[in-house]
């Protein structure tokens, strides 16, 4: 299990009620087709905080770029009012912050 925190590119804040919709039903979609479980998704008006779970073989890197990428290109397609925005740029800023969590975490 691990805690993500993705801030938006440019601390833009973009996430209002319709694209956190979208961004968790990206999410759900993105359960169905590969081995990551979200367990808790919260944002706030400029970053987003994700509480996955995943197999062994998928590494925190392999996790965050999934999700990045495929949140990213969803969200830029479902809610085109968030890349004006965001100047018609990037999503996702470039870092993100990622810990490990254990089941006495939750």
């Amino acid at each position: 299990m691990c805690h993500l925190v993705f801030p938006a590119k440019y601390r833009r804040s973009v996430f209002d009620e319709t694209v956190d919709k979208e961004l968790k039903a990206v999410c759900m979609e993105i359960e169905l087709r590969y081995e990551v479980k979200f367990l808790e998704i919260d944002t706030d008006k400029n970053h987003v905080h994700f509480l996955v779970q995943s197999v062994p073989i998928y590494s925190v890197k392999k996790i965050v770029q999934m999700i990045k990428s495929l949140t990213a290109r969803e969200i830029f397609r479902r809610c085109p009012h968030v890349r004006k925005k965001l100047w018609g740029g990037e999503f996702w800023s470039d870092g993100c912050f990622a810990s490990s969590a254990g089941e006495a975490w939750r």
